[in-house]
């Protein structure tokens, strides 16, 4: 499922694009770019003019009242807020093109779908043109200076890398303004997940940035297949003899082995904070670490003082449920929330009274609709138990998320004492 750029092993992407098309696919022409994009600063209209009668890009023009959506940053465009596209020839997808309202004064611009509910995935409003043009209508400088600019925020900010931690989320989709584009980092390795059909196409340029960003030569890349399928293209994905079975990483002075091949990008770097917090509680304590997959619950309590990790016994100080994803879609919420609710009952019941219980949801359907907690108030009152509630949380400081965009929060973590 993955394609390591420092090995042998190769990707090989079915799309509707045919071979002839592959210069207009992969580059936008410099000569637009250096001379025909002109802009005004001092005018309020700081894009090229979208009522010329000849624009330099088509236009998705939206419905009447839709535009402050996006002005107030929503980085999305659904085809449901669409009300006509301009252009000839008209746009395909991985184009880039100008946003207008409905008066067809733009707004911004960004890439193009034709076939996705993502109709446009937008890279730059009028107001970030103003303040800086240097990018515009440019996706191989925007992707370099987004994820410099990425790079420098977990640098200044949380210190990453470093000697304790050396994995961690580089970008993170629409919270890094590179909607489509996931980015992890794992020492000397980054893994790339792409779920964007413009992420494909300018796969070179993602993986030059990175390397220009990190100084890491050595990429996997894992495209998201079913969600590309949703994008209009069809990935065939070669089995990966050439791809390393296992790296090591240090989070917060812990190593851990990671498999590429794993699950997500082969580590829960969303984790971590939590896992943290659960070291400074373990001290003298049983703790038992439920879905443990690569153990980072329970190493953590171990260094923390834990006086057992093992499943031995019957009732435990403090127990950590951390499921895999119950609810991948709205559609199946009702049926995973009576899945949460039996886990987390079940769970109660094995801790001790006045124990702690840390408990999780990584379905983004979940978190969004705000009803884990009324999910686990009711688990507690089918195991008769109280609960507490002492911590709401949800993934680490290098997993930013975009408040115009809620639907990119999907983790959920909150810390319970039960009585």
């Amino acid at each position: 499922m993955a394609r390591c750029v420092c090995c042998a092993a190769h990707l090989k992407c079915l799309n509707v694009f045919s071979k002839s098309t592959t210069t207009s696919f992969y580059t936008v022409p410099r000569v637009l770019v250096s001379t025909a994009i002109s802009f005004d600063i001092s005018n309020d209209n700081a894009l090229a003019d979208s009522t010329s009668p000849h624009p330099i890009y088509p236009r998705v023009v939206l419905k009447k009242g839709k535009a402050n959506l996006f002005r107030e940053g929503n980085p999305v465009v659904y085809g449901g807020a669409v009300d006509r596209v301009i252009g000839r020839p008209p746009p395909q997808t991985g184009d880039v093109v100008m946003v207008t309202d409905g008066t067809e004064k733009a707004i911004g611009w960004g890439m193009f779908n034709s076939v996705s509910m993502y109709r446009v995935r937008l890279m730059q409003m009028e107001d970030e043109i103003r303040r800086d043009a240097s990018s515009s209508f440019n996706m191989e400088r925007l992707i370099e200076s987004r994820i410099l600019a990425a790079m420098k925020l977990r640098q200044d900010l949380l210190r990453l890398p470093s000697s304790e931690t050396d994995v961690y989320r580089l970008v993170n989709s629409e919270g890094d303004r590179l909607s489509g584009l996931i980015v992890d980092v794992f020492g000397g390795h980054a893994v790339v997940v792409s779920s964007a059909a413009w992420v494909e196409r300018y796969q070179s340029k993602v993986e030059r940035a990175i390397k220009h960003a990190t100084g890491i030569s050595c990429i996997t890349w894992r495209p998201s297949v079913e969600i590309l399928k949703e994008e209009g293209l069809q990935m065939e994905i070669p089995k990966t003899s050439g791809l390393m079975e296992f790296i090591q990483v240090v989070e917060n002075g812990v190593k851990f082995m990671v498999s590429f091949e794993g699950q997500k990008t082969g580590f829960y770097a969303d984790q971590r904070e939590n896992r943290l917090l659960l070291r400074s509680c373990s001290k003298d304590k049983s703790v038992l670490d439920l879905c443990c997959y690569t153990g980072g619950f329970a190493l953590n309590a171990a260094v923390g003082g834990a006086t057992s990790i093992t499943a031995d016994g019957t009732t435990w100080d403090i127990v950590v449920l951390d499921p895999p994803k119950l609810a991948p879609t709205r559609k199946v919420l009702q049926r995973a929330a009576a899945k949460y609710r039996a886990l987390n009952s079940l769970a109660m019941r094995l801790i001790k009274p006045g124990g702690l219980f840390m408990t999780c949801s990584c379905s983004g359907a979940v978190t969004q609709s705000g009803a884990f907690l009324s999910i686990l108030k009711e688990a507690a009152s089918s195991s008769k138990r109280r609960i507490t509630q002492l911590r709401y949380a949800g993934a680490g400081a290098d997993h930013p998320l975009d408040p115009a965009f809620p639907e990119g929060a999907y983790l959920t973590n909150v810390m319970l004492r039960v009585m």
